[in-house]
């Protein structure tokens, strides 16, 4: 996986570029059908992203539910999809790469200094989103559970590697 910020008017986006071993149409429904979503993302998803309009996501942290008003405002399968999540705004872009998919992530960010914290937590969603798409059964690392995976290490890493 690659990860970068950059600028982007007043705010700043975190860009990931990860290689996955699936073509883009099974990428695609990991990304929309929410029975999936909920397996890896953050959230839950209170219907298909996969067609336009208002919807709600939910982040989990255990037993804590926070709904986050979300739009979905493209989808264009398998290989464009756009939502706003609360202040922020995801564009997940697929490509083919080989028998794969090439994800590339622009998540631009409502609030400023979390950069870090927010790749970490992309970091351990995409590794589970990668055993999903590989058939193993996952559940979601969200939370406060992500720190048992690792995320203060990542977050740490990142940190450096967006300030040098």
């Amino acid at each position: 996986m690659t990860a970068s910020v950059v600028p982007d008017g007043d705010r700043w986006t975190l860009i990931f570029i990860r290689e996955l071993r699936r073509p883009p149409e099974q990428v695609w429904l990991a990304l929309t059908d929410p029975e999936k979503i909920d397996r890896w993302a953050p959230f839950t998803a209170a219907r298909d992203l996969g067609t336009l309009g208002e919807t709600t996501l939910t982040m989990v942290d255990g037993d804590e539910r926070t709904p986050l008003a979300a739009t979905v405002r493209r989808a264009e399968p398998p290989r464009l999809l756009e939502y706003s999540w609360g202040g922020d705004l995801l564009r997940w872009e697929l490509e083919p790469a080989g028998d794969g998919t090439r994800l590339t992530l622009r998540h631009t960010l409502a609030e400023e200094g979390v950069e870090a914290m927010v790749a970490a937590g992309w970091h351990l969603c995409m590794d589970v989103l990668e055993r999903l798409l590989a058939g193993e059964r996952v559940e979601a690392v969200r939370g406060a559970a992500a720190r048992e995976h690792g995320w203060e290490e990542l977050r740490d890493r990142y940190a450096k590697m967006f300030t040098g």
